[in-house]
């Protein structure tokens, strides 16, 4: 079991899903929890990819954190 730290970003639209730990995977969706589900499925697909060739399942190495500034 991996896990993977995502970024959502919300735009104007929708939403969006990517993983700095895994190049070429995103995902959109209509909201959040809709593009959560959407970049879940689209990782386990990359990942069943990359097995079928034979090519390395990505390590994730990423950290996510927030810093709060007065604005």
């Amino acid at each position: 079991m991996k896990e993977y730290v995502v970024i959502y970003e919300h735009t104007e639209n929708n939403w969006s899903a990517y993983s700095p730990d895994v190049a070429g995977c995103t995902a959109t969706g209509k909201t959040r929890e809709e593009a959560e589900q959407n970049f879940r499925d689209a990782l386990i697909f990359h990942i069943e990819g990359l097995k079928a060739e034979g090519l390395p399942i990505p390590e994730p190495t990423s950290e996510a954190g927030r810093i709060s500034v007065a604005a």
